[in-house]
């Protein structure tokens, strides 16, 4: 499971060959959510609050990326890292 990227004690992850609809995982202490991608509402698990604020922020930064990502997962390669939360 590659990381994407980590900020904030907020880690970001996503599977190789994950299931659809497009989702990362974030991990936050001993929490764990999964995000979807298009609407990046929380589709599973549970996050604090603020963190899911967080995550919520840096995904409509990376959008992009994180499709492209998504992709290179899906085919077994290698995620680019995104830039943390500023």
């Amino acid at each position: 499971m590659p990381t994407i990227s980590r900020f904030y004690g907020i880690v970001i992850l996503m599977y190789w060959n994950d299931h659809a609809p497009p989702h990362f995982h974030a991990l936050y202490g001993e929490d764990e959510g999964v995000v979807a991608l298009d609407s990046l509402a929380l589709i599973r698990g549970h996050l604090p609050h603020r963190a899911m604020n967080m995550v919520v922020e840096w995904a409509e930064q990376h959008s992009r990326e994180l499709e492209e990502d998504w992709e290179l997962c899906r085919s077994r390669q290698m995620p680019n890292k995104i830039e943390p939360l500023g």
